[in-house]
């Protein structure tokens, strides 16, 4: 999952993050991001549903692009099958040019193309509960999937996903996936920020020579930073969504969108850098994910910055505020050199 952004000049420094704001009255993105504004739950549900349908979900640059829907149906089944029970079907795609970023693909999308083959050859899997991603080569050329059963309990099953690109062994998955079972207490920590709808904050994906696959998401900055703005602390708080509209809500859908941003380390550079995500985890806070909109909040902290490598944090709402999506990631980092 490497980027390198060669030229970005924003001067834009939108906010959109308001503590104890009248919630009955939008208010355009102004302000300084604060983190940990805490409105009712009541405020926050329901109340951005109506209000973002009308926004443009075409591509931008008016370039033809493969649709994600349409991407995703060319990942086909090989004739390679096991001999035993635990070892599903191989697969095999080759991605779009529109989909990548140089010659590779993305993190996000090559972890949302491992869950669909683990979907694929195990149809029966209990929802996903959390997935962890060892981001290992380039995820070039033809790519091949081969998806494996470790272990299957009760209610819980352990899956592997091994992706090989033109370079051998690209991308390792591990997914663990788990039935429902009755807890208490229901706790949650995440409170949505309250923030504009995505029509009153700037577009987020409008500086030049971003990468291929950017053009498939829509996306506004609700609080933080651009990329290459040179600010601290480094955050992001941006209204994401596909816009290809046709498939329906699913996590492979949201892991592709949830790796759409870049690392947030990039928020503190004003010169572009490569960089490279090494390591993703995630958590899945809410299996349900309806959404009228296709909108996602996603808020990525960087906790550090430090010896080549960012660590970086990330929380995902729906847009009725249900937090969704909770995640982890090791960033490397090439430079500038002092």
């Amino acid at each position: 999952m490497s980027l390198a952004y060669r030229s970005a000049t924003l001067s834009l420094t939108p906010g959109g993050v308001r503590e104890r704001p009248n919630r009955h009255a939008w208010k355009a993105c102004v302000g300084k991001l604060t983190v940990g504004s805490n409105p009712t739950p009541s405020a926050n549900r329901g109340r951005m549903v109506h209000v973002m349908n009308d926004l443009n979900v075409t591509g931008e640059s008016g370039a033809a692009v493969t649709a994600f829907s349409e991407m995703l149906a060319g990942l086909r089944r090989t004739d390679t099958n096991s001999d035993t029970n635990s070892n599903g079907d191989e697969y095999v795609i080759t991605l779009p040019t529109d989909w990548l970023q140089g010659r590779t693909s993305y993190g996000g999308l090559t972890a949302a193309i491992s869950l669909e083959a683990a979907q694929r050859s195990f149809p029966d899997l209990p929802p996903l509960r959390s997935a962890q991603f060892a981001f290992i080569g380039p995820a070039s050329g033809e790519l091949h999937l081969r998806p494996q059963v470790l272990r299957q309990g009760k209610s819980t099953v352990f899956a592997s996903v091994d992706l090989y690109g033109d370079s051998g062994l690209a991308v390792r998955s591990l997914f663990c996936c788990g039935t429902d079972r009755r807890s208490s207490p229901d706790f949650t920590r995440w409170q949505m920020p309250d923030v504009s709808e995505p029509r009153n904050c700037p577009a987020f994906f409008s500086w030049p020579n971003r990468p291929n696959f950017m053009e498939h998401f829509d996306g506004h900055l609700a609080g933080g930073q651009f990329p290459l703005s040179g600010h601290t602390p480094p955050e992001m708080l941006v209204w994401v969504r596909h816009r290809d509209q046709s498939a329906p809500d699913d996590f492979v859908r949201l892991i592709a969108a949830a790796d759409a941003l870049p690392p947030t380390a990039f928020a503190a550079f004003d010169e572009a850098v490569p960089i490279s995500t090494m390591t993703w985890a995630i958590d899945i806070l809410e299996p349900d994910l309806r959404n009228d909109t296709g909108w996602w909040l996603i808020h990525n902290v960087a906790e550090t910055i430090r010896d080549g490598y960012s660590a970086q944090t990330t929380l995902i709402w729906s847009p009725d505020g249900r937090p969704v999506l909770s995640a982890r990631q090791n960033v490397a980092i090439f430079g500038p050199q002092p």
